[in-house]
């Protein structure tokens, strides 16, 4: 007996999220305690991911960064009785309801609101929108909430690696369908994509074409299907924010890291 298509997804996607096993003590680049008291709702983090997917995600998007989370803080900080319930219907039975929660579509689990703690030991950055008003804060939060349980759109990532390779080497039936008229619907979504429509409901840029047809320059909104991770650390409206693991924020105090007489790292 053949197997079944969905068997054969649920393989791919377990072997995916593997994360192989690495020797030795591995010690993150960032300092997450100082990151998780400075964190604000609606930043996105972006995370290097260890999984097998990950690798995947870096040879397509040509950048360190596989996945982007949106911040939504601590359930007693949401103002609005019904993106709190929202909340609270999808959170899991073992995150506290006073942990600070992130929203993110995951690989077979789709779009879900966990712990911020998940991410400790990662590498990470902030991505903080500059200038967002407080009220759009709480519009982008409120959109993200709304696509709790959403599917995660695993064939968006395999339209983004085809866009990799020169159109006219592919078969027809090959072709992406990142440029479809109804690509925009909602059935799946991946990290980035769900993201970038939640400040798109508030208008607010991230990368916007240019249109420079006209006698004065107007921006226009950019498919939000292309949008990768790293998209976000390369937009010029938001603020990179890092917390490294260890601190040299005095002049010259980077001379007194514990450098060894090899010139290793201590």
């Amino acid at each position: 007996m053949k197997p079944s298509k969905t068997w054969l997804l649920e393989r791919m996607t377990d072997w995916l999220l593997t994360e192989p096993v690495l020797d030795g003590k591995h010690w993150p680049l960032c300092d997450f305690d100082r990151l998780r008291f400075e964190i604000r709702p609606a930043d996105v983090l972006l995370i290097e991911g260890k999984a097998r997917i990950s690798r995947v995600i870096q040879t397509v998007s040509r950048s360190v960064w596989t996945h982007s989370t949106l911040y939504i803080g601590h359930l007693h900080d949401i103002d609005d009785v019904n993106v709190r319930d929202q909340i609270v219907a999808y959170l899991p039975q073992n995150i506290n309801k006073h942990e600070p929660l992130v929203l993110e579509a995951l690989l077979g689990q789709g779009v879900v609101v966990n712990s911020l703690h998940d991410y400790s030991g990662y590498h990470l950055r902030i991505c903080r929108p500059n200038g967002l008003a407080v009220t759009d804060i709480n519009k982008v939060i409120a959109y993200a909430v709304e696509r709790l349980g959403v599917g995660y759109d695993i064939r968006q990532l395999f339209d983004l690696a085809r866009l990799m390779i020169p159109y006219t080497l592919l078969p027809r039936r090959w072709h992406s369908s990142l440029f479809e008229r109804d690509a925009g619907n909602e059935v799946g979504t991946v990290c980035s994509t769900l993201i970038a429509r939640a400040f798109g409901s508030v208008h607010f840029p991230i990368l916007p074409q240019i249109d420079s047809k006209h006698q004065e320059p107007r921006i226009k909104p950019r498919n939000t299907r292309l949008f990768t991770p790293s998209d976000f650390d390369y937009s010029p409206y938001f603020d990179i924010i890092k917390y490294p693991y260890m601190q040299h924020t005095e002049r010259c105090l980077y001379q007194q890291l514990p450098w060894s007489d090899g010139g290793d790292a201590c």
